[in-house]
């Protein structure tokens, strides 16, 4: 069964992670951070993909992303964010060896309500590893921009966002109550990606099926060509 990334269309949305080598930390201070941040929109600006969520952890990244039919796709996408942020870590810290573990992970997710929930996943991160209690109190995340109206030049606001509500003020407030929802329900979605591939409902998981070939999740019996076991694939 092959991974999303292998045959990623262009036309839909992904929920990437990447993951330091052996779980190291990838982010040493803030320097680093704000540089992960300057190479997203430097190949936003070179690969015109849209980004509605993501989270920077101290040992890996989620980025929900949409590439354009007009510029790169997700592979160029990843590689060129991927090797530039390498060499700037490893030439400010002297490192040696591999970086990045493997290669990135990605699901696809449905332009819907799964879209909104996976968002949430990604910045209920920081809560899930106990950092924050609050979202909005992680700094290097995009929460802020739909719950608070931040201003974030990276963001592109997704097209479920606005079915909130009508009014700016009142879809940040649903938003925040929509994460918090998320948070007391479900535990801040915990273990909610492990083992996906594809997230969205029924009818969506089928069409991913017929046209790609892949399903909902990765199966357990055994271990698959070109997939490691379930423990290092899975989402922090």
């Amino acid at each position: 069964m092959p991974r999303t990334a292998r045959v990623a269309p262009k036309e839909h949305v992904y929920h990437v992670l990447t993951r330091g080598n052996n779980r190291q930390d990838v982010f040493e201070d803030d320097d680093d951070f704000k540089k992960y941040l300057d190479l997203l929109f430097r190949y936003k600006e070179k690969y015109h993909f849209k980004l509605y969520h993501y989270v920077m952890m101290t040992n890996h990244v989620h980025l929900i992303i949409e590439p354009s039919k007009g510029g790169g796709d997700l592979s160029e996408i990843m590689k060129g964010i991927n090797l530039s942020y390498a060499r700037h870590y490893k030439r400010k810290n002297n490192h040696t060896g591999h970086f990045w573990q493997d290669r990135y992970k990605s699901i696809i997710i449905s332009k819907d309500e799964y879209l909104l929930a996976c968002g949430s996943y990604v910045e209920l991160n920081p809560v899930r590893a106990k950092m924050v209690e609050d979202p909005k109190d992680y700094t290097w995340s995009s929460y802020r921009v739909y719950a608070y109206g931040k201003r974030d030049v990276l963001i592109d606001e997704h097209p479920v966002y606005p079915q909130l509500s009508g009014e700016e003020r009142e879809r940040r407030k649903k938003y925040r109550e929509f994460v918090r929802g998320m948070l007391k329900e479900k535990e801040a979605m915990k273990g909610e990606m492990e083992r996906r591939i594809v997230y969205g409902g029924a009818d969506f998981v089928k069409d991913m099926a017929t046209n790609y070939n892949i399903s909902e999740k990765i199966k357990r019996m055994g271990r698959q060509r070109g997939w490691r076991k379930n423990k290092e694939n899975r989402p922090l």
